[in-house]
């Protein structure tokens, strides 16, 4: 995440008298002016002094503490120079003049790590207090800071020492052996931060590896574990802040929770993939090693508390002394701290969407509705609507069936229930199947190598039409777009087989209304089986969904809701319901739905063409009457010689009725064995397979 960082002032790189690395500068400048005046370059390095190898090994000796105690601070002497590496700006080492001392110079360049140590520090120091660099090391460079104020002290005392001629170049060597470890050490760290420019949670990562890796040195751990807790208060306050208030208040981007602010709560409602609860707040890569156990916690317990002030409420989590997140250790005080603020947050949230905004009442409210719980605002509905559904999709007034849906919500039981004004309607522009086929994160099977979602040629309201629900903030969170999306699934298949249902309730209805005509010989009687076989189906297959999909999945639902501890749960509690109930709806095997479909198809032909069936066999009947009573008689037989045009007639259509009948008769049949096989190669996979098999394919064996 990109972030807007304060300028370095000017004057802070323009003047170098304001760094500790003057004097590099100075030198070499002042080694330009000599050489453009003719003058030797050296005597303005070694300020016309001899040789040190004139003067005798006491003397040497001397010269050569001196020397080293200016080297100790970053500064030349008179026969110790500093030197930069040739293609590495940022390395230097230190030389000792050839003539000295043999045994002098070997103990000169033991002390020289120490000196370079201290100049990559204090570099370190300087560039890193930069705004740009982040809070971490900002605080990782102040800790340096007094951790050089030390170094400095102690290289006053060994000065006071020198004065007061106490001080050997052996007893320097022995002074300066417990920090040569901690400048080593704290060396390496920096060379490392500075190689990879690293920065935030990677800069207390490399320094708690570093501290792990000296388990054999105390003192320098202790060191580095002191600057690893130093480097993460300020990192530490980050967290704290988005623990107990859920801000991010990262001016560096250096926290390990990124924001993504294009992300806005209303799309919750128009986002089928439910980016915002995903994607608004997520973990970067680089996570502070002592957080990686805990960070999806952290990440939560924020985002918990961020629902709730985006809902108005300025949730704070109470803070104590005790719960202070300033340092962090073996004692894992941090941890009691994130598991409490995120139980609270937690608890807070869930009363919230439970209580005030009513979760559970607006679950069984859309379960009413969407998946026809409460059915007789639908009866009420379909045959008000009837003909508007009847027309082609694209052809729909979606006002004219919202004012007649309101319409029977206010003159229905629906009336009672507060929330049915966030009832809606709508109609889509495919099939069931189609619109499943866009669920990415659905296992639908076979999909891709079937031909099992083509579009219908034309399909009507009946097969589009669906309800919808509004739902407002912070609700959304659990009933999101991909969640209405699926309910509405199970809404267009159950409403397409209520139709069914319907169609033929009514066919049936004209059989039993011819039942007192005298039918014996015409195809009526055969014809009344295939339509009680048909609705044995239908009312089979609803049953089934309803009782033995829908019910008990919903009261399972409802009990884990109960007794769910996070907003998380509730979300996965809710997902998990809807995922089994497509599931256990066979939405998800397109090569059984589609033999489900295709029965219902067979069904609607059926009774569309009832009327026919039925009114032709009672014009057969009365054909059969004018010939003088009993059928087969020798009346009969002698009307029948005598009219043969009318004969003819009567067994024409009795022969066309009966055909037809016997094909609609041998198409439900054969689509329904062919379910047989379907569900007996799924089902030990799939136990729910077998209550569907018991349900539908009883239907087939009681004829």
């Amino acid at each position: 995440m990109e972030s807007s960082c304060p300028s370095t002032p000017r004057w802070n790189l323009d003047r170098p008298f304001l760094t500790g690395r003057f004097h590099q500068e100075i030198k070499g400048t002042s080694r330009l002016a000599a050489d453009a005046k003719g003058f030797p370059s050296d005597s303005f390095s070694s300020g016309l002094e001899n040789p040190i190898g004139c003067y005798d090994a006491a003397v040497q000796e001397l010269i050569a503490i001196d020397d080293l105690l200016f080297a100790l601070v970053g500064i030349e002497g008179r026969y110790i120079s500093i030197k930069r590496v040739h293609g590495k700006a940022d390395v230097v080492s230190f030389q000792v003049d050839a003539s000295m001392d043999l045994a002098l110079q070997e103990l000169a360049k033991r002390i020289f790590p120490l000196c370079e140590s201290f100049l990559l520090i204090d570099q370190f120091v300087e560039s890193r207090s930069q705004f740009k660099n982040g809070l971490v090391n900002h605080a990782f460079a102040a800790a340096l800071r007094a951790f050089l104020l030390d170094y400095q002290a102690m290289v006053a005392q060994l000065e006071h020492q020198f004065r007061l001629r106490r001080l050997s170049i052996q007893g320097l060597w022995f002074y300066c052996q417990p920090m040569m470890g901690s400048m080593q050490a704290l060396s390496t760290v920096i060379r490392k931060v500075s190689a990879n420019n690293y920065a935030g949670s990677t800069v207390l990562n490399l320094l708690q590896s570093q501290a792990k890796a000296m388990a054999g040195d105390g003192a320098v751990r202790s060191l580095l574990e002191k600057m690893t807790h130093s480097a993460s208060n300020a990192y530490l306050s980050i967290l704290e802040r988005w623990i107990y208030e859920g801000v991010i208040d990262d001016p560096y981007g250096e926290f390990f929770i990124a924001e993504n602010k294009s992300l806005q709560k209303e799309s919750l409602t128009q986002d089928y993939d439910a980016k915002y609860w995903r994607q608004r707040y997520s973990l970067k890569k680089d996570i502070p090693s002592f957080l990686a156990n805990i960070s999806s916690t952290i990440l939560t317990t924020g985002k918990y508390l961020n629902v709730m002030r985006e809902c108005g409420y300025n949730v704070q989590v109470p803070v104590s002394e005790n719960s202070k997140l300033m340092t962090f250790g073996s004692n894992h005080q941090y941890l009691e701290c994130v598991k409490a603020a995120y139980e609270f947050a937690s608890g807070e949230l869930l009363s919230l969407i439970k209580e005030k905004y009513d979760l559970i009442g607006k679950l069984r409210s859309i379960k009413h509705y969407l998946l026809l719980d409460q059915g007789d605002f639908l009866v009420h509905f379909m045959d008000i609507a009837r003909e508007e559904l009847l027309k082609r999709h694209d052809e729909i007034s979606v006002e004219k069936l919202q004012s007649l849906l309101d319409l029977a919500l206010r003159t229905t039981a629906a009336a009672a229930d507060p929330c049915h004004e966030d009832l809606t309607c709508c109609v889509e522009r495919s099939s069931v199947l189609k619109g499943l086929s866009r669920l990415k994160d659905l296992d639908i099977k076979n999909v891709s190598h079937s031909n099992d979602l083509e579009e219908p040629i034309s399909i009507t309201g009946l097969e589009t039409f669906s309800l919808s629900y509004k739902i407002q903030w912070p609700l959304s969170i659990v009933i999101s777009r991909k969640a209405l999306t699926k309910y509405q699934l199970i809404f267009r298949f159950l409403f397409h087989c209520k139709h069914v249902e319907r169609q033929l309730c009514g066919a049936w209805q004209m059989h039993q209304g011819v039942r007192a005509l005298n039918y014996r010989g015409t195809a009526v009687s055969r014809s009344s089986l295939l339509c009680r076989s048909m609705l044995r189906f239908i009312n089979s297959l609803l049953h089934y969904l309803t009782f033995e999909v829908l019910e008990p999945n919903w009261h399972v639902m409802h009990g884990r809701l109960q007794t769910a501890k996070s907003i998380d749960e509730v979300i996965q509690h809710h997902d998990f319901f809807l995922n089994k109930c497509l599931k256990e709806c066979v939405l998800l095997l397109p090569e059984l739905i589609k033999k489900v479909e295709k029965l219902k198809s067979l069904c609607l032909q059926y009774a569309a063409a009832t009327q026919w069936l039925i009114s032709s066999s009672i014009d057969i009947t009365k054909l059969d009457e004018q010939s003088d009573g009993c059928v087969g008689s020798e009346k009969s037989k002698q009307w029948k010689a005598k009219n043969p045009s009318k004969a003819q007639k009567v067994m024409t259509r009795n022969s066309a009725v009966t055909e037809s009948i016997i094909k609609f008769e041998r198409e439900f049949n054969a689509e329904l064995q062919s379910l047989r096989p379907i569900l007996s190669s799924s089902s030990q996979a799939e136990p729910y397979l077998t209550h569907l098999a018991k349900w539908l394919l009883g239907v087939g064996n009681d004829q």
